[in-house]
């Protein structure tokens, strides 16, 4: 049976992708089909975290264990020689159901409405992206929300403003934050 030709085999090449995503497994299969389609990844090395990319981001609540998920993520980034770190937060759109709020985020701001879980992971996002040497060394760094609507649809959206793979809805996330 594990002789079948079709049969998964381990490889010692070590992939040069990190993706750090939240830990909900309602969203891992969406994520798969997006860095397959996105990015043509289908290895990865993977750290699954309560809050994914949000885990690293203190949100002014949670330094010692942001401290602890930065040293980690640097930790595999140095360990395997990884190239590329793919960092995703999830949440409703802004039309979308609270129900689908990252958990960690509203353990974090248990008070915050929507707009403000949402508005809370772009500042995260960007506070991440002026530390990325703290936790992803010389790798380059994506970071991605995705985004459930109020029928469960999923859309990926770059949080990364100056990125050059940004969307448009990257570009209005811009225009709020300077406001």
């Amino acid at each position: 049976m594990g002789n079948e030709p079709s049969s998964p085999r381990w490889s010692p090449a070590r992939p040069s992708a990190l993706v750090v995503a939240c830990s909900d497994g309602r969203l891992q299969e969406a994520t798969d089909a997006f860095l397959a389609r996105e990015f043509q990844i289908t290895r990865y090395d993977r750290f699954y975290v309560p809050g994914g990319g949000g885990a690293l981001a203190s949100s002014g609540t949670d330094e010692a264990r942001a401290r602890q998920m930065c040293g980690e993520c640097r930790y595999l980034v140095d360990l395997h020689a990884v190239k590329r770190v793919i960092l995703l937060f999830h949440g409703p759109s802004a039309a979308g159901r609270i129900e689908a709020a990252c958990a960690d985020y509203r353990r974090k701001l248990p008070w915050a409405p929507l707009a403000e879980l949402r508005t809370r992971q772009e500042l995260d996002a960007v506070d991440l992206l002026g530390r990325r040497r703290e936790w992803a060394g010389d790798a380059s760094v994506l970071l991605y929300r995705c985004e459930v609507d109020s029928a469960g649809a999923l859309t990926f959206v770059n949080l990364d403003p100056d990125s050059a793979l940004g969307s448009e809805s990257t570009t209005h996330l811009r225009k709020r934050r300077t406001t």
